[in-house]
């Protein structure tokens, strides 16, 4: 049987680990409590939190209790991590506001009922702490040089890191700590950049309480081109249904770069890696499939299968997206058949170029049968229900032109919102 550190590693989600072979083996043999934090600086989630968010549902999948922990009492003073200016400090209550936003979403993805998941705010116990006793019993224990040896404040050197930000070291290690003390936590787990902090955690916590916990850190994602994950030219890609529309997420996933589809999979979506594998097989069409069954699986995890089949159908009828083949990703809970039922079933007539280009779009109409007659299809062109690949079209004399073939050399006609014909050009 898998363990989820073979889940992990299969899934690429493994960037660095803390003795590799002991978390193997402490992953293998019993139920471990992890944690990973959560800034909130703002009112939601984006997909760039999707990896540890992810990880942690993966977790508690293998019959581990993950805490998910929102950085109430860390985000007064900002993590330079990553970051090239110091962050905006936001008031109590402001924080306060977010992490109540934040304990509602991470719900969607981890269940924390009867207490199989945790779900704290560091606020609850940094909030409180005595300055004086926290440098002599924390501070202490704490290198400065080893300190300026971590990338996170290497980087911030030359742009200038202030006092407050020097602190967060301390405080996210003494996270750790009191995590193992109260609730048993024996690995931290995040991004990449959080690497030099969790393992100045591993060592406080190992001189304070005396366990040996440990560290796995995700890799930073970017897609194929060298994007950051999240971002579109519209802005920031949020969890949020309010910030970001159910419809928008769909289509922020179906517009997934080739190269990038099995990864994606992998990392955010339930399929079965097995199948996950044969998309590397795929190519043309058959990959457009696999982006609508990525689009869909993410959709219905963050906002459930009802906003996933509202934006699978919303896409359908806008993009005149193909149908999923059943034998594409069988374990898929995309609704394939109930799909199919709503959308008329989309005949294909071959035609050569010449063909299409002789006759004006009412007669191309008739011809390929979605409407009785040219009379109808005039009428239908002059009410405004004729589309060529979810083009409007409102001439009736309009000709096919090389211009509207696809990069598969096909033309969609359309008549209203359901009725579907694909032309394609010998």
């Amino acid at each position: 049987m898998k363990s989820v550190y073979d889940i992990f590693s299969e899934r690429g989600f493994i960037e660095q680990v803390t003795d590799e072979e002991l978390v193997k083996d402490l992953l293998a043999r019993e139920s471990v409590t992890c944690y990973i934090g959560f800034d909130p600086t703002a009112t939601s989630l984006h997909i760039g939190s999707l990896v540890p968010i992810m990880a942690l549902s993966h977790m508690q999948r293998a019959g581990h209790k993950p805490i998910a922990l929102v950085g109430g009492g860390t985000a007064l003073i900002g993590d330079p991590s990553g970051k090239t200016a110091m962050r905006q400090i936001l008031t109590r209550d402001e924080i306060d506001r977010n992490a109540e936003s934040l304990r509602m979403q991470l719900s969607r993805y981890i269940d924390f009922e009867d207490n199989k998941a945790l779900l704290l705010n560091n606020a609850d116990w940094l909030a409180g702490l005595n300055y004086i006793e926290f440098l002599r019993d924390v501070g202490r224990h704490f290198s400065v040089n080893r300190m300026l040896a971590a990338e996170s404040y290497r980087i911030r050197m030359e742009t200038g890191l202030n006092f407050i930000e020097f602190n967060y070291m301390l405080l996210q290690s003494y996270d750790f700590s009191y995590l193992c003390k109260h609730h048993d936590c024996a690995i931290q787990m995040g991004g990449n950049d959080q690497w030099g902090n969790i393992v100045a955690g591993v060592d406080l916590t190992r001189r304070l309480e005396g366990k040996r916990v440990y560290g796995i850190t995700f890799p930073l994602l970017v897609t194929s081109q060298g994007h950051k994950m999240g971002k579109t030219e519209k802005g920031t890609v949020w969890l949020d249904p309010d910030l970001t529309t159910p419809y928008e997420y769909f289509q922020y996933w179906i517009n997934t770069e080739d190269d990038d589809v099995e990864r994606f999979l992998a990392l955010f979506t339930y399929l079965p890696v097995e199948e996950i594998g044969a998309v590397t097989k795929l190519a043309d069409s058959e990959i457009n499939m696999a982006k609508a069954v990525l689009a869909f699986e993410t959709t219905k995890i963050t906002h459930g299968e009802d906003e996933a089949i509202g934006a699978w159908k919303a896409s359908v009828g806008a993009f005149n997206l193909r149908p999923v083949s059943s034998n594409l990703f069988p374990s898929s809970s995309i609704p394939r058949h109930e799909i199919l039922q709503d959308v008329s079933a989309i005949t294909t007539y071959e035609k050569t170029m010449k063909e299409v280009e002789t006759v004006s779009i009412a007669t191309l109409l008739h011809e390929v049968e979605l409407c009785a007659s040219r009379g109808e299809a005039r009428r239908l062109i002059t009410q405004g229900g004729a589309y060529i690949n979810g083009r409007q079209i409102t001439s009736i004399d309009y000709k096919i032109g090389v211009d509207d073939l696809d990069e598969n050399r096909e033309i969609s006609l359309r008549k209203g919102k359901k009725k579907y014909t694909r032309i394609k050009v010998v």
